[in-house]
């Protein structure tokens, strides 16, 4: 009798042990190194910078995502055509672009406007660049996460929804206790992408000159000339903070489906 194969969900994760070993030889080789424990304790410092910028431009780029994904769904026609077209601009543009059009163009432009508004005045650089960069993430991202939303909450069926409404659930209830539960299971997974995807693409606030890991990671190289090493740390401290994401991620979601 053939033995049954063995699922996908059995498999041990060598490739996890594989990355695990790499990243501890990896570590290990650094901390015995003067010269690399140094840039480690350098670039640390950028750490912090990257995970604030992820987490507070990704949590405005859900709100807004979800605002955008709410209108495209909405009845009304102007809704709809208004969400569709700043997704439809926003998508079109290269992150970086957008980045660097908002750091030199937009926040100057809204800080004119704001002026003009007889507002109590405030200058240019009171903007800071670090906010400008969260800002163009923001905009970037709530464009892709907001097809996300929109997608996960056409996944529910409409009997559900249309049973919500005979038992005499208003429409915001039907979306807290009906809609969005069903929905979360559909958009959790893309939306950790999503997450992920930004840890990575905050490194792009380095080319305005917020002083995140790969920022400091530039200037650290240009300073001690050890690109190999200086480069190492920086795209070891990626890795982790992806892979640690990802895994947790993916327990979230097998819990979710439990």
């Amino acid at each position: 009798m053939t033995p049954p194969v063995q699922g996908p969900s059995r498999e041990f994760p060598w490739w996890l042990l594989a990355i695990a070993l790499l990243l501890g030889g990896a570590y290990t080789a650094i901390l015995l190194d003067d010269g690399a424990r140094q840039v480690l304790a350098t670039l640390g410092k950028g750490v912090r910078i990257t995970v604030f910028v992820t987490l507070v431009a990704f949590a405005a780029a859900c709100a807004i995502g979800l605002g955008l994904a709410l209108m495209s769904l909405s009845r009304s026609v102007v809704l709809r055509q208004v969400a569709r077209f700043y997704i439809e601009i926003v998508r079109g543009i290269p992150i970086l672009v957008l980045l660097l059009y908002v750091a030199f163009v937009f926040a100057p432009g809204l800080v004119a406007l704001w002026n003009w508004a007889g507002l109590p005045e405030i200058r240019t650089r009171d903007f800071t660049l670090l906010w400008r960069a969260i800002l163009a993430l923001v905009i970037a991202y709530s464009a892709f996460i907001a097809e996300v939303f929109r997608a996960g909450l056409q996944s529910v069926d409409k009997g559900q929804i249309e049973a919500a409404e005979a038992l005499g659930l208003g429409r915001g209830h039907r979306f807290r206790f009906v809609v969005l539960p069903q929905a979360i299971r559909t958009i959790l997974p893309p939306l950790g992408n999503d997450f992920v995807a930004m840890v990575k693409d905050s490194s792009l606030v380095s080319v305005v000159g917020v002083l995140d890991i790969a920022q400091l990671g530039k200037l650290t190289a240009a300073s001690n000339f050890r690109y190999l090493e200086t480069y190492n740390v920086v795209a070891l401290l990626y890795l982790t903070m992806t892979l640690l994401l990802s895994l947790g991620l993916r327990r979230l979601e097998r819990a979710m489906r439990r």
